[in-house]
């Protein structure tokens, strides 16, 4: 394989690669799937472990250094720990981390740690069981904070909480997120809502990142804090007393020109966008007997097609191709 660097055509250095492990999820997100939910994959067509692991090893030795375990929810996948294990073994791996909706989390966390998992995050978009039930069309907020404890105290850290800013939803509680960062020492990120396969957009419910700085702001002194290796999209600020908010704007100030990623999804189709389209079918050179050197040029041609830009400001706000239990978020 090359020495060269993995970079797209714009020059941009790709170093994180995110793994949807399963398109499965134990919640049924509003703005993520319908309220019946999506027809599942054969589990013949989802990668096995030793597939994900083969495409990660030969990603890394292109030049990945983050890998994150999505879904889905990836929790829900039999065998997730020896997963993490035999990621978390890979030479060159820098930063491993796993996105969870946190239902399964306190159950979980001791083994992941011990498996070699360093970091969590946890999406959650409501404090409040009602409105919980009314997003996921499920319960469980209980459980799902009860792993957020748990994580912190097994040491996956920094545990990160995903909020999607839902205007009418979810609004009233930014600044009881504030002082649950606070009082959790966690980092709070507000993710602006996007398009995706679920209910139909509304512009109407865009809650802007500028919006939420100002609700916080207003009681808070916040301080910025510098960028560091896991910082991605997010502009984060310290609270006083512990804890940080973070805000990811890919609607209002998207941070397409530093965008670092690719998508392996779960029946291991290759992105290099979440709002593209176009895959690569490593699936397909797997089970078809191609060998590291032809997988390495199928990522590498995907990453010199990453688009320069997502299309979410076109007319009639562009969407993911793919359901996001899928494609991972």
């Amino acid at each position: 394989m090359s020495d060269h660097p993995l970079e797209d055509g714009f020059r941009r250095r790709i170093n994180y690669l995110r793994v949807s492990v399963t398109d499965r999820c134990n919640l049924r997100c509003t703005y993520c799937m319908p309220e019946a939910g999506v027809p599942p994959l054969p589990p013949a067509e989802i990668l096995s472990n030793q597939e994900i692991l083969r495409v990660t090893r030969v990603a890394v030795a292109l030049g990945i250094r983050k890998v994150r375990i999505t879904g889905g929810e990836p929790l829900v996948r039999r065998g997730i720990q020896d997963l993490v294990s035999d990621l978390a073994a890979l030479t060159g791996v820098q930063d491993l981390s796993l996105t969870t909706n946190g239902l399964l989390l306190a159950e979980a966390c001791a083994s992941l740690k011990a498996a070699g998992l360093q970091r969590v995050n946890v999406s959650l978009d409501t404090l409040k069981p009602e409105v919980f039930l009314r997003i996921t069309r499920r319960p469980g907020l209980d459980r799902v904070l009860a792993g957020i404890d748990r994580a912190r105290g097994v040491g996956l850290a920094p545990v990160k909480v995903n909020v999607v800013a839902l205007r009418g939803v979810n609004d009233g509680e930014i600044l009881g997120f504030a002082e649950f960062a606070q009082a959790q020492g966690v980092a709070v990120r507000f993710i602006e809502f996007m398009p995706a396969n679920g209910e139909p957009w509304e512009d109407a419910r865009l809650l802007s990142a500028a919006e939420i700085l100002a609700i916080v702001g207003a009681r808070y002194a916040l301080v910025p804090e510098g960028a560091s290796g896991d910082a991605g999209p997010s502009r984060s600020f310290r609270l006083p007393g512990g804890g940080s908010i973070g805000v990811i704007s890919p609607l209002t100030d998207h941070f397409c020109g530093t965008c670092n990623r690719l998508r392996l999804t779960a029946e291991g189709k290759l992105r290099s966008c979440l709002f593209s389209d176009e895959e690569t079918d490593l699936r397909g050179l797997l089970r078809g007997g191609a060998d590291d050197e032809e997988l390495a040029r199928a990522i590498r041609t995907a990453a010199t097609r990453k688009p320069q830009g997502h299309r979410l400001g076109d007319q009639g706000r562009h969407k993911c191709g793919l359901a996001m239990n899928r494609v991972g978020g």
